[in-house]
């Protein structure tokens, strides 16, 4: 007998009103929601699948089929949703009070809709003058709502197209905030150049849409875009350059096509100054050349910087000449008066090449007298009536600089004034007025940002370049300190003595251990504990309740403020991503009577610690830069706002559809901690961050910290970090550039 033909899949319907998000992943966009209806009265219905995007309060039309899941009961599996208009005074209410139409919360909501009724909708698309009827809304405000209500209709045309390109809701707010109503247009003519034009659209989306509007997979636009994708992921890296053969290689597994089709596409995009091709020497004298292949601007900043050292160096005026035929012995015992400390000999050499040599790098460990050595170079610089100018990566790192020595400091970004677009206020053409120049932290200073720095140095100024060369290199492209620590055209000393006071410091002492390859000794020290557990999954319990519970009672430092946990990776039972949700709980749990805004997978609330995930010139009074941290002070429905404290104490409002550029900052990546220095730091070590387990890593985790160090998790991943060495150098060019005369 033949079997019977399967059933077809018919596709259920279900319209509801988006209650709360309960669940969802910002990487899958899998969403658990909770939605009303008007059949379910007051009991709200669970709805699971690709909900990203949706807000609170909207009204959808959800396509898919009904399920039971073992332990939560009857839910609604979504495969695809549109938003639609809501038609009950109900789902106006929540529709409007959600903080999506900026002027409108939830009381002025009630008001309208009190006024107005069903009707609401068409009186502000059609005649949004008679707003003026409701209480509290003055004209200024009526503009608003309507100027708001034209984007949002805007923005949801173009979504309604992009959704069937595979575009998220918050995505799409973008395209159109950078083409407006050319929007379409460029999706369906050049999707590629979303990639480069919009934060937040990578090749991957980019590469989607293409195919979508029906772009060929071999087309050589797409594999030109594929090439410069890939270089791009290598400066993700830190790679200032690709090798031309693991470019190649990179490329094709992207792109899924031929390499015969690849290198002339290669060929082309060098042609059209897409990318630059360079030999560069290989290291030894037998090492053949490399075929380097840059995008433009590292190879740009790397040639420039190594222009612009060497043009420091050799420039012929001084502008600390007071200290060219200075008597040593006097100034120096002049300064031991004033300071009532002795420097060691080394510190005494550092000072001296600080001040007679026009750049300078200054490197060491912790407790090997860093910090008391420029407080030196700056006290006898003060005492010439130089100008000193104090600079660090980070206002953490640079408001320590100030406290150390007494003078004002700024972040990089901030003194050098950069304008939208990454352009910076002061050039060659038009110097800083300084005659010595500090940097601190200059590990995590790359390529791009100290080749704009180095630039605004005036001819015949000192240049001071300090920082610890052992912890990680920057996050961004290049290795700067070390390449000048590895060519000898730029004067250098290395502090190696560790006195006597820091020796009493676990942090210290197991500090270098790592950086040796020696395990940390984790008892004997009242600074340096390790909580040892296996599982990934205890050993985030267990740091939650050590910066929630322990450490405060213990040290009696404020969990919040004082306390940072540093990660080997975002992901992970133990990793950032995860710690975060469980630490907001723990310390910024929800309120009842304090608004909040969902964002994705993340929620946020008043008090909340938050980083800034990307260089964003155009916010506060000179931008607001990539790991920037601040606290969530104030949450606006009403203007569609969230107000952030940062750490260089400046008020930033982020309009709702910003929110992607924040992140929870409770726990935090140790590549992100860079620059910055925390009361206490706890370190969640597991098996599972097997990858990023390295020396250099731990090392910098540990120096991080001014007063406490906690570990937390496996013997056998602590072990691992300190036995491996971490990853090779990255692909540079600087040293080369400085040897051969830039």
């Amino acid at each position: 007998m033949a079997s019977s033909p399967p059933e077809t899949f018919r596709p259920a319907v279900l319209e509801a009103v988006l209650e709360r998000i309960t669940f969802a992943n910002e990487e899958t966009g899998f969403t658990v929601a909770r939605v009303a209806t008007e059949r379910t009265g007051g009991d709200l219905l669970t709805v699971v699948g690709a909900l990203l995007g949706a807000q609170v309060g909207e009204s959808l039309r959800l396509t898919g089929r009904w399920g039971s899941h073992p332990r939560h009961g009857r839910q609604f599996e979504v495969h695809s949703y549109t938003t639609v208009l809501p038609a009950t005074v109900q789902g106006l209410r929540r529709y409007l009070g959600s903080g999506m139409i900026k002027g409108i919360g939830p009381v002025m909501a009630d008001r309208m809709v009190g006024h107005f009724g069903v009707d609401i909708l068409r009186v502000i698309e059609e005649e949004p003058d008679r707003l003026n009827e409701v209480r509290g809304l003055g004209r200024k405000r009526v503009r608003r709502i309507a100027d708001a209500w034209e984007e949002q209709k805007a923005i949801k045309e173009v979504m309604v197209f992009l959704q069937g390109v595979g575009v998220s809701t918050s995505l799409a707010v973008r395209i159109y905030k950078k083409y407006g109503d050319a929007s379409i247009g460029t999706v369906r003519r050049e999707p590629y150049r979303l990639a480069s034009d919009v934060w937040g659209i990578g090749f991957k989306t980019a590469d989607t849409i293409a195919q979508a509007v029906g772009i060929p997979h071999d087309s050589p636009e797409r594999i030109k875009a594929g090439l410069q994708h890939t270089l791009s992921e290598g400066a993700d890296s830190g790679h200032c350059y690709l090798p031309e053969p693991n470019l190649i290689t990179a490329a094709e597994k992207i792109l899924g096509v031929p390499r015969e089709l690849i290198r002339p596409a290669l060929d082309e995009l060098a042609a059209a100054e897409g990318v630059v091709r360079e030999r560069i020497p290989g290291e030894g004298e037998e090492a053949a050349d490399i075929p380097a292949v840059y995008l433009v601007p590292f190879h740009r900043a790397e040639r420039s910087l190594a222009r612009g050292l060497r043009d420091l160096l050799d420039a012929g005026a001084d502008r600390l000449p007071a200290f060219k035929d200075v008597d040593w012995d006097k100034a120096l015992g002049w300064l031991r008066a004033r300071t009532g400390v002795e420097l060691a000999p080394e510190q005494e050499q550092a000072v001296k090449l600080a001040l007679t040599s026009k750049v300078a790098v200054l490197t060491g460990g912790p407790g090997c007298g860093k910090s008391f050595t420029v407080r030196s170079i700056v006290t006898l610089a003060a005492a010439k009536n130089a100008k000193i100018v104090l600079v660090a990566p980070t206002g953490r790192a640079a408001k320590r600089l100030a406290e150390l020595t007494g003078h004002e400091a700024a972040t990089v970004h901030r003194l050098l004034q950069l304008q939208p677009g990454g352009d910076a206020r002061y050039d060659q053409d038009d110097p800083i007025d300084a005659d010595l120049v500090v940097v601190d932290e200059c590990s995590m200073v790359d390529l791009i940002l100290a080749n704009k720095l180095v630039k605004a140095v005036a001819r015949g100024a000192h240049l001071l370049l300090v920082g610890d060369v052992d912890q990680l290199p920057s996050v961004g492209a290049g290795e700067v300190l070390a390449d000048l620590l590895a060519a000898d055209a730029i004067p250098r000393i290395r502090l190696t003595r560790i006195f006597r006071q820091a020796q009493e410091s676990g942090i210290v002492v197991n500090a270098h251990r790592v950086n040796r390859g020696d395990a940390p000794h984790t008892t004997g020290y009242p600074d340096f504990y390790l909580f040892p557990c296996e599982e990934p999954e205890r050993a985030a319990e267990l740091t939650v309740d050590v910066v929630a519970r322990r450490v405060p009672g213990r040290f009696g430092l404020d969990a919040r403020r004082d306390v940072q946990v540093l990660t080997p990776m975002h992901r992970g039972a133990a990793g950032a991503g995860e710690l975060n949700n469980r630490l907001q709980e723990a310390l910024t749990p929800h309120d009842e009577r304090s608004p909040e805004r969902r964002y994705g997978g993340r929620v946020y609330r008043v008090g909340d610690k938050v980083t800034q995930l990307r260089n964003n010139y155009d916010k506060g009074e000179a931008g607001v830069f990539n790991g920037t941290v601040g606290v969530v002070t104030a949450v606006s429905p009403e203007e569609s706002t969230l107000t952030v404290r940062t750490d260089e104490d400046e008020v930033i409002d982020y309009s709702f559809d910003e929110l992607d550029e924040l992140a929870h900052a409770y726990a935090i990546t140790i590549h992100r901690s860079q620059g910055s220095e925390y009361p206490a730091v706890v370190i969640p070590l597991t098996t599972g961050s097997y990858m990023m387990l390295q020396r250099n890593l731990l090392y910098t985790g540990i120096t991080r910290a001014k007063r406490l160090v906690v570990l937390v998790g496996s013997r056998r991943a602590l072990a691992i970090a300190v036995r491996t060495a971490g990853a090779g150098r990255r692909h540079t060019a600087l040293a080369h550039r400085l040897r051969s005369g830039g």
